[in-house]
């Protein structure tokens, strides 16, 4: 009988096969087998993701709806539904906490379990992967690809070569040779800049990241340089985070039809995002003192920052900085995207400074107000400049998890 070595540390990344596309395909069986593809509404021109079975014809990701039809006569366009999606991903996060506590929720469609502390309870890195596989399957419908291996940026390399409904094993002491011959940029977390400076020192495999001394990425970058030297020898350190850290910034920003110059279009875009952004400091139950609002044109951003005489979640509040910075900053320019962020939201009720006196005049009415558009829809009650507010449907938070104030489609 054969005995498998056990791991140093065993990861598995869990990759959703064309997430949004197979939610629709496992709603609607008449789109089953056929080229989908989900945009942003039925209006929306670009493609968020589309079924393997568009993928064959060259459609992909980012591309224009216009391209993919001339591509595929047959191809199907499908609007987000991201609550739906959302809540088929909350299913499987909390299944997968069934096989380890130690999960990251990574995307909305992807996930890091640590395996280490309960591999020898689970058999083989073989039939834990199956194990994770069937019960991702048995609670949403739909497939996965799974990769296994001693740490996170391998698995997640390993998830990507077998697609879709793969399981790829790569064992710890065979992780540096199986990279050897990948390119720094097929990595997670290595982007075309940091390529290019590796290109730059002779490294465009992770085999020739050995003859870089790690000194040079730690100079440049700091710890995550530091990082990358060993994520291409396939020994990254980085832990799985099971903790979501509290939030640094908050914001809300839309497109515009582009070179909008109406002033009060653009402003009812500014209080669009200052009524999402009030709502979404009062549920979780923060507060901000420092806001950035920023309209971006052709030359870049009109933007700044604003400071409030004392933490605020009130919606009303966020409207005059609103109106104050479009009077003072905005001087005609064609507008395509507005965007309003607190930059320090921290949670509500904390000691003010000596004599500041906090506002509860609107605290109540906010609160009757949200719990009625949590219960009958965003914006059943609203203010009645947003009448005519943009029809673009909500989408995931890239950043999204299944609880806390990174739960969020906006």
């Amino acid at each position: 009988m054969s005995i498998t070595p056990r791991w140093p540390r065993m990861i598995a990344l869990v990759d959703m096969n064309a997430f949004f596309a197979s939610v629709e395909q496992l709603d609607d069986p008449d789109l089953r087998g056929r080229p989908v593809g989900v945009t942003n509404g039925l209006q929306g021109t670009c493609i968020i993701t589309c079924s393997y079975e568009a993928r064959r014809y060259g459609i992909h990701t980012g591309m224009r709806l216009r391209e993919a039809r001339h591509l595929c006569r047959d191809f199907v366009q499908r609007p987000a539904r991201p609550q739906r999606y959302a809540r088929v991903s909350q299913n499987i996060m909390d299944a997968l906490r069934d096989i380890t506590p130690d999960l990251e929720i990574f995307s909305v469609d992807e996930a890091f379990l640590d395996l280490t502390h309960c591999a020898h309870l689970k058999g083989t890195p073989e039939s834990i992967g199956r194990d994770i596989k069937h019960t991702v399957f048995s609670v949403s419908g739909i497939h996965c690809s799974v990769g296994l291996s001693g740490d996170k940026t391998t698995a997640k390399y390993a998830a990507k070569r077998q697609k879709p409904n793969g399981l790829t094993i790569i064992p710890p002491d065979r992780a540096r040779d199986v990279l050897h011959d990948v390119p720094v940029t097929e990595l997670c977390g290595i982007s075309t800049g940091i390529g290019r400076f590796l290109a730059d020192r002779g490294v465009t495999t992770c085999g020739d990241m050995a003859k870089l001394p790690i000194g040079v990425l730690g100079k440049r970058f700091g710890n995550p340089g530091r990082r990358i030297w060993h994520m291409c020898l396939g020994q990254d350190p980085e832990k799985v985070k099971t903790h979501v850290d509290s939030p640094k910034s908050m914001g809300h920003g839309k497109v515009m039809p582009p070179n909008t110059r109406d002033r009060d279009t653009i402003l009812m875009y500014l209080l669009h995002m200052a009524e999402k952004l009030g709502y979404r400091l009062r549920r979780h139950a923060m507060e901000a003192m420092h806001f950035f609002i920023g309209l971006r044109y052709d030359g870049g951003w009109l933007a700044d920052r604003f400071r409030t005489d004392m933490p605020v979640s009130d919606s009303r509040l966020l409207h005059r900085l609103c109106h104050y910075f479009l009077a003072n900053y905005w001087h005609g320019e064609g507008v395509h995207q507005v965007q309003l962020t607190a930059l320090d939201p921290r949670p509500a009720g904390q000691q003010l400074e000596l004599f500041a006196a906090r506002s509860t005049e609107s605290s109540g009415a906010h609160g009757v107000v949200d719990r009625i558009n949590e219960r009958y829809g965003e914006f059943t009650i609203a203010p009645a400049v947003l009448l005519n507010r943009s029809s673009m449907p909500n989408v995931i938070a890239p950043a999204w998890k299944p609880y806390g104030h990174r739960q969020t489609i906006y």
